[in-house]
């Protein structure tokens, strides 16, 4: 019987669906990250019990890329009985969003500075989450760029082992093309439910909130589509 030694040589790289562009950081956001990143931030290297990270047992939402956490604060003051774990790797959007958590209060948001997949495959439980939200990926519009984008199968079966059995997969985009393809890797996955009712998309929820930017494209016409899946 033979076996295979894989070598770091044969292991194929991850398509990264992101670039590092930190940007500058304000005064705001460099004081809220030199003053509030263990109290909001978590250790991409430790294991979490999150009912101890939390203080209680809650339904856990993720969110993919919170940009500058506004939605993601929304979310979680209009929502108190729901745990969110924003992830972000831009340091400018987290400093951003500490400052709105510390500003209201709030304390039913975690955050990881970190590769959103890395967080999914190593650090949340399968089988632990409520929801997981996807709003504005970078759509990667060049067809020979079409392979970093995070919608694809692999991660599609990541979601299914980390989502609870009724759980949920929402993205948003306003680039059609990439509407259609999230719709077409979407459907075709078995373990998940589309809820239009038309087979497609949906009509904005009302717990996502409408971006000023999203606001402002939808004034000049361009349009915005909604996909939500269940796990079934």
């Amino acid at each position: 019987m033979s076996s295979e030694i894989t070598t770091p040589a044969t292991i194929p790289a991850r398509i990264r669906s992101f670039i590092r562009r930190q940007g500058r950081l304000t005064q705001g956001q460099q004081h809220a990250l030199s003053h509030h990143w263990d109290k909001y931030c978590l250790d991409p290297q430790a294991v979490y019990d999150f009912a101890e990270v939390f203080g209680r047992v809650a339904p856990i939402i993720v969110e993919i890329g919170f940009g500058n956490g506004d939605s993601l604060a929304k979310m979680a003051a209009a929502n108190p009985d729901t745990d969110y774990i924003g992830i972000e790797v831009h340091r400018p959007g987290v400093g951003h969003l500490m400052m709105l958590l510390d500003l209201q209060g709030l304390s039913n948001v975690r955050i990881y500075c970190h590769d959103a997949i890395d967080i999914l495959e190593h650090k949340l439980p399968d089988a632990s989450l409520a929801g997981v939200h996807l709003f504005f990926p970078d759509p990667w519009p060049k067809k020979k760029h079409h392979k970093r984008r995070i919608v694809r199968p692999s991660f599609i079966a990541l979601l299914l082992k980390k989502l609870k059995v009724g759980g949920y997969f929402h993205a948003a985009t306003d680039w059609e093309n990439y509407a259609e393809s999230m719709l077409e890797v979407l459907s075709a996955d078995s373990g998940l439910i589309n809820s239009s009712e038309t087979g497609d998309y949906c009509p904005r929820p009302e717990y996502r909130p409408l971006t000023k930017f999203e606001q402002r494209g939808l004034r000049l016409g361009h349009g915005v589509w909604d996909l939500i899946f269940t796990k079934r």
